[in-house]
């Protein structure tokens, strides 16, 4: 996977084949657009934590890589210490900033946000934000980015019933090369958190388990890589 600006890798599993789409088949069109095609509105992605907005930011600029395309992905969740670290990301072709909330309410970079939303759009490329709250839930001092992110197209990220979800891990574990039982995925979603995050998150641990022991996925090795208490 191509190392993205400002050192930031993207997962090799965080792609948008592996999205299992469910409820969000409009979102995950319109990221693809995106991704292959210039000069298209800006786009806010918002939801709860935990239902995959950063692997589908992380897949678009996947996406875009494959088509030649310069993409960026930036996790503003992060303690990033200067606000002057945007500039010069407007010339990339596609630009995912992942929880841009978490910058919201500090002028410095909402007036960096602004500034590099304009220099986008004249360029003719493509902005991604994702947020934890729609827009009308975001406290924007500037008056003029409040303007600006009024004008996005919104899409919130659904979350996925029971078996959808169990769709999307056996679906993760197939890209990843391991097979997950039936018996062990109801085990994972009896025991871990049910945000797809969570359980995504262990799957990729199991499967480093899995390769380095050599062993399959049962519910007492699951169990013990993961240092959970039996049933």
């Amino acid at each position: 996977m191509e190392q993205l600006p400002l050192g930031v890798q993207l997962r090799p599993a965080s792609t948008m084949a592996g999205f299992y789409v469910g409820p969000n088949g409009a979102l995950v069109a319109a990221l693809e657009a995106r991704a292959t095609t210039a000069a298209l509105p800006p786009l806010l992605l918002w939801s709860t934590p935990g239902l995959g907005r950063s692997h589908l930011l992380q897949g678009s600029c996947a996406r875009a890589t494959q088509e030649g395309r310069r993409a960026g992905y930036l996790p503003l969740a992060e303690p990033w210490p200067d606000p002057a670290m945007l500039a010069g990301l407007e010339q990339l072709d596609l630009l995912c900033l992942d929880d841009f909330d978490r910058v919201i309410g500090q002028s410095a970079w909402e007036s960096a946000l602004f500034r590099l939303y304009n220099d986008i759009a004249e360029r003719g490329g493509n902005l991604v934000l994702s947020a934890s709250a729609a827009p009308a839930g975001l406290d924007v001092h500037l008056a003029d980015l409040a303007s600006r992110l009024s004008a996005c197209v919104v899409f919130q990220l659904r979350s996925l019933e029971d078996l959808e979800q169990g769709v999307a891990l056996k679906g993760r574990a197939r890209s990843l090369g391991v097979e997950l039982p039936d018996e062990t995925l109801q085990y994972l979603q009896r025991r871990l958190p049910r945000e797809l995050s969570a359980l995504c998150d262990a799957l990729d641990r199991l499967d480093a388990a899995s390769l380095s022991h050599q062993r399959r996925l049962t519910v007492p090795f699951v169990r013990s890589v993961l240092e959970l208490s039996g049933d």
